[in-house]
């Protein structure tokens, strides 16, 4: 279990990196606190070409799959099945 462990731990490491890459290559969609509040109706908000819906389905399976190397070790160590 140990190796199990170990092989866990470092998917995690190389899935914390890649998803920041990911989270870092998206387009910034507002230029601070007055988009918040509808300043920056003028850019188009709605508008995501192919690659862009691309890069979120990546972000969402990366993070989904994080998520639940992090449960499944906790859930390891909790049990102490390590």
């Amino acid at each position: 279990m140990t190796a199990l462990k170990l092989a866990l731990e470092i998917i995690v490491v190389i899935l914390s990196c890649l998803l920041t890459l990911l989270i870092l290559m998206h387009r910034g969609k507002g230029g601070g606190l007055s988009d918040m509040f509808g300043g920056g109706l003028t850019q188009n908000a709605g508008t995501s070409g192919v690659a862009e819906k691309n890069l979120n389905r990546w972000t969402v399976i990366i993070a989904l799959l994080w998520v639940a190397i992090i449960i499944a070790l906790g859930l390891m160590t909790k049990f102490d099945l390590v």
